[in-house]
């Protein structure tokens, strides 16, 4: 019994992190990079009290919950973290005093750590059953190395391997619980900013329909009446200038449609599409302002890529990935765009430009409402982009790197072409 509440005290030695991180830490601050130091630090002390406060039996026997805050810190954070606190694990044990326990810890680790370092990056773009699959079979893992590294350099006893077997069941029992925790409470979390941003696109369509007739109308004058001034005899600077600002005034009315499109509640007027011939429909569109641009495109498209969509819809959301891959390269490039048909019975469009790519940071906020990497841009292109893909049931990947390019997926469902 005495097993079980020394346990149950590292259990709650372990609540500690979490609850500061999602209570303070994710609300009051900003920066990832802060973070992911905060959290480090946190899981650091965590693993300090369980070492501090283990389960002891025999002579040299000890046993604690050190490796579920490293394993969490590790495939949560990634390589640093998890060096930083593997490295405290083991000076914290020397200062304890070097005995076969100091020992079995760094064989254990030297048998553990590269099988979690190969995960980490899984982990990280898994979804949540995935994650709690990888978890608990690191937690077995680690249990098992554990359990024979010390049997090898202690010896085996049926009082040792009882005990052993024990710590196996909690460990993996709490990686399955606590991986459970996290993931749900980041689930709620995402679903508390969406709602956040579902209000703030509430206002939006309210103020769009309210007010983009209005506006319309007398730039529609304004620009007819710069038409009128446009007299072939004038000067070329103002006949410039007069340019400049019907070409204004369209995008005025650019950012009016976006703000009208991502209002309107959505309506299910799907048909089937074949998005292969869709895609080479947006490219056509898209070529002269490419070339303009000195961006090549280069395209491998299959024909049978039947999917459920509106097409003009469709073409609306390709033309503004399309646009912004070009515009990345302001020195020309390549623009590489396939449309194939998956074995997960998805069609998968992908564009790929050589760019100046994204940060992390930038891809995490993408899509979002208002939020754009050109310096007049209002964000709402790739905004409505993203919704349309939704709309069809389909999703978008973005992988990018700070200037090496950006890569776009998007993966829609696939359906017969005889539908």
């Amino acid at each position: 019994m005495s097993i079980i509440k020394d346990f149950l005290l590292q259990l709650t030695l372990m609540v500690i992190p979490i609850f500061v991180y999602f209570t303070f830490i994710t609300e009051k601050v900003k920066s990832d990079k802060n973070k992911k130091v905060l959290m480090t630090f946190l899981w650091g002390i965590s693993i300090i009290l369980c070492i501090s406060f283990p389960l002891s039996f025999g002579q040299d026997a000890r046993l604690d919950l050190r490796f579920i805050p490293l394993l969490f810190g590790t495939l949560y954070l990634g390589f640093g973290p998890g060096v930083f606190l593997s490295v405290l694990v083991i000076l914290y044990r020397l200062y304890s005093g070097i005995n076969m326990g100091v020992y079995t810890t760094v064989l254990v680790l030297l048998l553990s750590l590269p099988v979690i370092f190969f995960f980490q990056n899984t982990f990280v773009s898994s979804n949540k059953d995935k994650r709690i699959k990888i978890a608990v079979g690191l937690a077995l893992y680690y249990c098992l190395v554990g359990l024979t590294s010390f049997g090898i350099l202690n010896g085996f006893s049926l009082d040792i391997v009882k005990v052993q077997l024990i710590h196996l069941i909690f460990v993996v029992a709490v990686t399955w619980f606590f991986t459970m925790l996290m993931e749900t409470i980041r689930e709620i979390h995402q679903l508390r900013t969406e709602l956040l941003n579902s209000e703030k696109l509430k206002v939006v369509s309210e103020l769009s329909s309210v007010f983009a007739h209005e506006i319309r109308n007398p730039m529609q004058v304004t620009r007819g009446f710069l038409q009128l001034l446009d007299d072939p005899e004038l000067p070329k600077s103002k006949k410039e200038y007069i340019k400049i600002s019907i070409e204004e005034l369209d995008r005025a009315n650019e950012i009016i449609d976006d703000f009208l499109t991502f209002g309107k509640p959505t309506v299910n007027n799907n048909i089937k599409v074949n998005a292969g011939y869709q895609m080479e429909r947006v490219i056509n569109i898209i070529q002269g302002y490419s070339q303009n641009h000195h961006v090549e495109i280069k395209t491998k498209i299959e024909d049978d890529c039947w999917i459920d969509a509106n097409p003009q819809k469709l073409n609306q959301s390709l033309i503004n990935i399309m646009k912004n891959a070009v515009e990345s390269m302001p020195n020309g490039g390549t623009v590489w765009v396939t449309c194939t048909a998956t074995t997960d019975a998805n069609i998968e469009i992908m564009i790929k430009d050589q760019g100046i790519g994204m940060t992390k940071k930038q891809q995490d906020r993408l899509g979002s409402p208002f939020y754009s990497l050109k310096e007049n841009g209002t964000g709402l292109g790739m905004m409505v982009s993203f919704q349309i893909i939704r709309s069809f049931k389909g999703t978008i990947k973005v992988n990018s790197e700070k200037g090496r390019g950006t890569e776009f997926i998007i993966l829609l469902p696939q359906i017969s072409q005889t539908k």
